[in-house]
């Protein structure tokens, strides 16, 4: 499988984070909170607020270009990262 994720900084709500990877979201996770990625090393610790599944990279990619644009940050807000 390949995923598109959410996370939110516990530390600084208002810092938001779309990734995409291989491993299960919750792996990649303990990355980010270990400080394994530049960005995110400055906002951890880090909460997964949620992901996708898609069955191939190329649907995976796609949907991660559009999650980072104006109006897919837009809907990611509003469906996935508001409480």
């Amino acid at each position: 499988m390949f995923y598109v994720y959410f996370l939110i900084s516990l530390t600084n709500p208002q810092k938001t984070y779309i990734g995409f990877t291989t491993n299960h979201p919750t792996e990649r996770l303990s990355g980010h909170n270990a400080g394994d990625t530049a960005y995110t090393k400055k906002h951890k610790p880090w909460q997964l607020a949620s992901y996708i599944a898609f069955q191939t990279e190329a649907q995976a990619r796609r949907y991660e270009v559009y999650a980072k644009s104006g109006s897919g940050k837009a809907y990611i807000n509003k469906h996935f990262l508001t409480p």
